[in-house]
């Protein structure tokens, strides 16, 4: 498998590759004006550098700023025809090298500028060239305003089309996005539909059974009663949570309206809510559950949910023991279940604990799960009360 450069060897870019090209080009222009100069025009050998400078190097702007470039160019193009005297059978008013500079910055200008400033560029380019080149006063005027207006108008042109293909490109990658959109939202919706007919249908038949047991069963006794009042809160309180679950599911991207989620103030009463459906549990709170963040309170009160039912499940009968206390700076969860007597403990299975784990390290906080040294097992994690100095992971 290919391993990926590092950055510091990562190569260069197109534009980098360009850049460099420009610069090779500029040297090699610059190369040959200085030079040819002495042969088409009269100048003092101290002047030849800085006339093949202005001739040739302009060009170093064109991908940078070709406008700049174009009328640095024109103008050292406009005061060579008139401070340059060509020499004996050259009629030219400035170099050969001159002329493919302009001609590459207009295209330049066309590609990339504004059309006032390329119809500029062209009218003073086709002046230029009309009233300095050598031919009858209709030839030179007329030929050079279309032969530049075609270069101008070419550059353009594949503007153009390339504009029109990013915009295709654009539209198309959109396109591909909302496909891909309406497959999470099918995809959703099928899972909110088995949910609803699945969970959603068994809750509300256990939260109808639970509720009408008190008056289809004559004998029941009253800590049977409870029991049946314990298992109908709890299934309502099922139900109303995958109802929300299925609002987030059949929502389109948009907010829903969620009902209040679970804080740390409500621990205590799910603790005792543990304890009425027949859970041997004891807990404990030191400090405020009021003052922790609706945030941190929400992953709280789901550790303590997730542990109670996984010691329910795995360790039935086993006592239960909740500690939670709350300082200014972190809250601590502690939920330790002894082992069940004449039951062996059941290999984990599922995503709980996953899930637990993903909830406090979203937090930044520290969370370890396991067996305990005499057979039962512990779940203990820590979070920061200002959630807002978590650093986010990269």
């Amino acid at each position: 498998m290919t391993q990926p450069l590092p950055a510091s060897r990562k190569r260069p870019d197109v534009a980098t590759w360009f850049d460099l090209g420009t610069v090779v080009v500029a040297l090699i222009l610059y190369s040959i004006a200085w030079p040819t100069l002495f042969v088409t025009h009269e100048v003092a050998p101290a002047f030849a550098p800085v006339f093949a400078a202005f001739a040739a190097f302009p060009i170093l702007l064109v991908r940078v700023n070709p406008a700049v470039g174009w009328a640095v160019s024109a103008g050292a193009a406009l005061v060579f025809s008139i401070v340059l005297t060509p020499t004996a059978g050259t009629d030219l008013p400035f170099e050969v090298v001159h002329v493919i500079v302009l001609f590459v910055l207009l295209f330049a200008v066309a590609l990339r500028c504004a059309v006032p400033v390329i119809v500029a560029a062209w009218a003073a380019t086709s002046m230029l060239f009309a009233t300095t080149m050598p031919g009858s006063a209709e030839g030179p005027l007329w030929g050079w305003v279309v032969g530049l207006g075609a270069l101008a108008l070419f550059g353009y042109l594949i503007r153009t089309v390339i504009a029109s293909q990013r915009t295709l490109a654009r539209q198309a990658e959109e396109n591909e996005l909302e496909r891909a959109r309406r497959t999470v939202l099918e995809e959703k919706a099928r899972i909110a539909r088995d949910l609803h007919d699945v969970v959603a249908h068994h809750m509300s038949l256990v939260v109808v059974q639970a509720q009408t047991a008190p008056y289809r069963l004559t004998d029941l006794s009253e800590p049977a009663r409870a029991e049946f009042e314990s298992i109908g809160v709890a299934a309502r309180t099922a139900l109303n949570e995958v109802r929300s679950l299925l609002g987030v599911l059949r929502s389109d991207g948009q907010l829903p309206e969620h009902a209040p989620q679970p804080r740390a103030v409500d621990v205590p009463e799910l603790c005792a809510s543990a304890k009425r459906a027949g859970v041997p549990i004891d807990w404990s709170v030191a400090g405020q559950l009021s003052v922790v963040p609706d945030t941190t309170g929400l992953v709280v009160y789901r550790v303590v949910q997730e542990s109670l039912s996984n010691a329910a499940r795995h360790a039935p009968g086993a006592a239960v023991r909740v500690l939670i206390s709350v300082n200014a700076t972190q809250v601590r969860i502690e939920v330790v279940n002894h082992a069940a007597v004449g039951v062996q403990h059941a290999a984990e299975s599922g995503n709980g604990i996953d899930g637990m784990r993903a909830r406090v390290a979203a937090l930044g906080g520290q969370f370890s799960a396991g067996p305990t040294h005499d057979g039962g097992f512990a779940v203990v994690a820590t979070m920061a009360m200002d959630t807002s100095l978590v650093p986010i992971s990269t």
